[in-house]
């Protein structure tokens, strides 16, 4: 009883909602609506479940489409350089959710990072999906871009070919560098690197950079409507470990978000993880969009070095 008299007060609150059917409604007009049973009351309520219905789909629509991109994004990348010194357990990673790995592949000046080769052919045993990355400087822009093609294409042409597929995603690692020789990359520099990378293979790498760094240093840039045009084609990955990125033109939104890097992260751990598998200090990245989508991403982008791809030539001078 005390269930339906609850019922009657929401039927009064709530025009239209419910209305009762029973000994006491026999004189009602009856509505061309379902009708629910209390058994324990044994009376009928009618509900006019479109109204309800509709009304919470539309509450939960206006719920989804505000709740930022990140709420749906996938927590599954890491990256790696020979600075981490443990031997990473990628099978580990796997089981934890890890879906691909970005590493360093050269740093200035013209170094190769020792850990490159082994960690690939490690990764790609276990099943991951592989990534290299520039570490950028103030020099020839087009030689830095032709020794890291080089690099990735040996250590590609070493893998077993039953994990080469779907190639290596390609990154230049722009940010304000402050312990390699060489200083910092200018974003002429910058796009003069991408367009011989995209020369080269026919596939536009991404730019990591800091979100504070990127900001100012494209905000104090002017730039042609080409330069624009070739970050454009570039997919971004940002790295903020307080808050969220915002991109800045000429993106409308980052692609890769790193929250975490050798450890530090300002964000709740809860929701954050700081550490995978046996590194505990790790470097952690937030894809926007779902597994599936990352895997869509990582073959649209990834370059197969076994691809017939451009020589060398000299198009661009050496200091722009």
């Amino acid at each position: 009883m005390r269930r339906i008299r609850k019922l009657n007060q929401t039927a009064k609150r709530v025009p239209n909602a419910f209305h009762l059917v029973g000994s006491e409604n026999e004189n009602l007009p009856r509505r061309k609506s379902r009708s629910c049973k209390f058994v324990r009351a044994a009376q009928y309520v009618s509900c006019d479940l479109g109204i309800v219905m509709r009304s919470s789909i539309l509450r939960s629509a206006a719920l989804l489409l505000s709740l930022p991109a990140w709420v749906f994004a996938d927590n599954s990348v890491v990256n790696l350089s020979h600075y981490d010194m443990m031997r990473p357990d990628f099978v580990a990673m796997k089981s934890e959710g890890i879906l691909g790995v970005i590493h360093e592949a050269t740093y200035p000046r013209f170094e190769v990072d020792s850990k490159y080769l082994e960690r690939q052919q490690a990764a790609k045993r276990a099943g991951l999906l592989w990534g290299a990355y520039h570490y950028a400087n103030a020099s020839d822009p087009i030689r830095q871009a032709d020794h890291f093609l080089s690099v990735v294409s040996n250590a590609w042409a070493q893998a077993n070919p039953a994990t080469r597929s779907p190639g290596v995603l390609l990154v230049l690692d722009f940010e304000k560098n402050g312990h390699y020789p060489g200083g910092t990359m200018r974003v002429d520099q910058a796009i003069a690197f991408i367009q011989r990378i995209h020369e080269r293979t026919g596939k536009y790498p991404g730019i990591y950079s800091g979100e504070y760094h990127l900001n100012r240093t494209l905000t104090s840039s002017r730039l042609g409507v080409p330069q624009t045009r070739a970050l454009g084609s570039c997919w971004l990955w940002l790295a903020n470990y307080s808050n969220q990125p915002r991109a800045t033109s000429p993106w409308s939104a980052w692609d890769m978000w790193q929250y975490c890097g050798d450890g530090l992260c300002k964000l709740p751990r809860s929701a954050y993880p700081k550490s995978i598998a046996n590194v505990i200090k790790a470097e952690r990245n937030i894809f926007r969009g779902s597994r599936s989508a990352l895997e869509s991403f990582w073959q649209e982008h990834s370059w197969n070095p076994g691809e017939k791809s451009r020589e060398p030539e000299r198009t661009l001078a050496a200091e722009l």
